[in-house]
């Protein structure tokens, strides 16, 4: 018999947690001015690169609308040695694995090696870097690619809403006015050269304007005679400025209304523009966005999912981007209570500055969801790269994720409050909603927000007759 064991008349209870601390890292500069992060993480024979350049879609305003990516997209599809059949052999016979990506603001190259192949796996990802040749046959099948891409984000609702939602609220000169998928459109995509891409090259990878990130079985010791070897012919130059200048934000609230006839529900997208990051308490912008739409359990879903059933789900998400970024509540709801949503998120969201502001309980609840999973965060190098790449890119302080867990526990109402009414702007938003006009016009028409606005697919304004 068992005498003894496990009490299986009730849940365990948890009495500790497992205390975490982010990992050690080191940092100086190359003699070309190519700025070097290293974490020793001995555990498995790994070494992983990440290269960050100071570009990504902001960049695209100096260029066609798209370039940013599609060059990131053709850095590995062939070098001035190699082609792109030849690069795929290389890495696959050296378990080398090469990755190139741009996001809003930087654009990125990554390695992830083997430490007995490092030196032929460094050799082929600095080939990658410095010398690629954007060969013309491969453009022409990834600008096919790119062109059905723009197809296929016109045809959906919430591709249509992510194109055509930043001019809206940057205006046409800014950096951050381009369509949040980074395509481009389908004129500047045909425009794209040869030529624009090693442009684009040339203006932004340069040693004065990136950072690498190490994380493996490696020490600075070891690495860093080895980059300065591999990039001593990779010269610093000058650099563009990205237009990140602040914005006015909208006066009054204008509904954009994009016709999209048969569709089964709406997308229903308010947005406005919200502080950088550099000019808020952001680990309350992060902690106060969870609670009204950023979580399964936030506020947002809750009511339209669980409690209404107009909405699979709803969310809302700051992006993180340098300079102001977008607030932006969004939900696909079914199409007969597309304006019944638009005026439930209205009132969620004033509600929460106003007379129901986040409770002791959703605070506790957000403290607990960040530091509890910290121990389970950083058990890849992949995801230590990560974090560390976050604190290069947004200029976060170096201990960021050291004091991470105890700057969460220290949070406090007040400052969710005041992180709420800095970043939501509720008489402020600018919706977009795409749906069958025919079938939700007239009672969005009846909503109080006056000023209605009908675009098509493309953001062109329709004048009504």
């Amino acid at each position: 018999t068992l005498s003894a064991g496990a009490d299986r008349s009730k849940i365990p209870e948890t009495t500790e947690f497992p205390k975490t601390k982010f990992v050690d890292f080191e940092q100086t500069e190359l003699s070309n001015g190519l700025k070097l992060t290293v974490a020793h993480q001995p555990s498995i024979p790994v070494v992983n690169f990440n290269l960050l350049l100071d570009a990504g879609y902001a960049a695209d305003q100096f260029s066609e609308p798209g370039t940013s990516s599609l060059a990131m997209a053709m850095l590995d599809e062939g070098t001035t040695k190699l082609s792109a059949l030849e690069i795929s052999d290389a890495a696959a016979n050296i378990g080398a694995i090469i990755n190139a990506s741009a996001g809003v603001d930087s654009s990125s190259v990554s390695l992830s090696a083997l430490k007995e192949n490092l030196d032929n796996s460094l050799k082929l990802y600095v080939d990658i870097i410095l010398n690629p040749s954007f060969p013309v046959n491969e453009l022409e099948r990834l600008r096919n690619q790119r062109l059905a891409q723009i197809q296929q984000e016109k045809n959906q609702p919430f591709g249509i809403a992510l194109r055509i939602l930043p001019r809206l609220l940057y205006g046409d000169d800014h950096a951050y006015s381009l369509p949040l998928t980074g395509s481009g459109t389908e004129i500047s995509v045909k425009n794209i050269t040869q030529n624009s891409l090693i442009q684009f090259h040339q203006d932004w990878f340069k040693p004065n304007n990136a950072s690498m990130v190490v994380v493996g079985d490696i020490t600075m010791n070891e690495i860093r005679p080895k980059l300065e070897k591999y990039f001593k012919n990779w010269v610093p130059g000058t650099l563009q400025q990205k237009n990140i200048t602040p914005v006015e934000i909208q006066k009054d609230e204008i509904i954009y209304l994009i016709d999209r006839p048969g569709a089964q529900q709406s997308i229903v997208l308010a947005a406005n523009i919200a502080p950088s990051p550099s000019n808020s308490d952001e680990l309350a912008v992060e902690s106060m966005n969870e609670v009204i739409g950023g979580s399964f359990t936030s506020r947002i879903n809750m009511n339209l999912r669980e409690d209404k059933g107009w909405a699979y789900g709803a969310r809302t998400l700051i992006l993180q981007t340098k300079g102001q970024r977008p607030f932006i509540a969004y939900a696909p709801v079914q199409t007969d209570k597309t304006a019944e949503s638009i005026s439930e998120i209205k009132r969620e969201l004033i509600e929460y500055l106003n007379d129901n502001p986040v409770s002791d309980e959703e605070l506790d609840k957000v403290k607990d969801n960040n530091t509890l999973s910290l121990p389970g965060r950083w058990e890849t190098i992949k995801a230590i790269s990560n974090d560390i790449s976050e604190i290069i890119t947004y200029g976060l302080a170096d201990d960021y994720w050291d004091k991470y867990s105890n700057n969460v526990r220290n949070l406090t109402r007040k400052r969710l409050i005041n992180a709420a009414s800095s970043v939501i702007k509720p008489e402020n938003l600018t919706w977009v909603i795409v749906g069958d006009r025919k079938e939700i016009e007239e009672k969005i028409r009846n909503l109080p927000i006056k000023e209605i606005k009908i675009l098509d697919r493309n953001g062109q304004e329709i004048i009504q007759p």
